[in-house]
């Protein structure tokens, strides 16, 4: 059974820094398109960052310049390093494994970033 395993999200105060992990096991990780996805309270879950296979890499425009997706196949983790955090980044983090021509896609269960004073 596929896992993808989020860790490293907890309370930070507004400007500081979280990293982000997403452990992947029993797939083909260097195959798969790599997400960050966010969901806050009442709205939709929307893309944080991908990337791809071969390493590259989109944003959403609201974390330009303050987030960087990483990924290191061979440990089949991606991570997700987050600076100069704001409130309205706080959401449930979750981790994505795409893979487009197979047609399979998975989700991890979800870390809890807060950004608060």
């Amino acid at each position: 059974q596929v896992q993808l395993v989020e860790s490293g999200g907890g309370l930070v105060q507004p400007g500081g820094s979280l990293r982000l992990s997403c452990a992947a096991s029993r797939i083909v990780f260097s195959i798969y398109d790599m997400g960050w996805y966010r969901q806050a309270p009442g709205k939709q879950r929307e893309l944080v960052a991908v990337i791809g296979s071969g390493g590259i890499t989109n944003y959403a425009d609201s974390v330009k310049g303050r987030f960087t997706i990483s990924r290191d196949n061979a440990k089949n983790t991606v991570y997700l390093q987050m600076n100069s955090l704001r409130r309205e980044d706080t959401a449930v983090y979750y981790c994505n494994a795409h893979a487009l021509r197979l047609g399979f896609d998975y989700w991890g269960q979800g870390t809890q970033v807060t950004v608060s004073s």
